[in-house]
């Protein structure tokens, strides 16, 4: 799976290659997040901008991972988020949980950084 990450100020940035996010690839994606957490990164963002399309595990593991941030006293918010992903995290509720942003430069300065 295409991720990559960097820093952006005090932001682990969390870029996803991928126009579909789906069950057989979210392990290189929740690795990506798992390991920055590990290393003691706590504000994450994940942009989305090429994402056209998410199943059920992928909000399911989004879920998860803010979970995860959020125990570990982070924060965890999307950008880019195309309008049927975003129609997807609204159906599931996920949205009341996970800030969503329109680009990444509102999303970097919502960490305050």
């Amino acid at each position: 799976m295409n991720v990559k990450t960097e820093q952006v100020g005090g932001v682990s940035v969390v870029r996803v290659g991928e126009s579909r996010l789906m069950y057989p690839i979210l392990g290189d994606f929740a690795a990506a997040v798992t390991g920055l957490l590990s290393t003691g990164k706590r504000e994450i963002l994940i942009d989305l901008s090429p994402v056209t399309y998410v199943d059920s595990a992928t909000i399911g593991c989004l879920m998860d991972l803010y979970r995860q941030t959020t125990s570990a006293g982070g924060h965890l918010k999307l950008s880019g988020v195309q309008k049927r992903v975003e129609t997807m995290l609204t159906m599931t509720g996920a949205q009341n949980f996970i800030e969503i942003h329109a680009d990444e430069p509102s999303a970097v300065k919502s960490f305050g950084a």
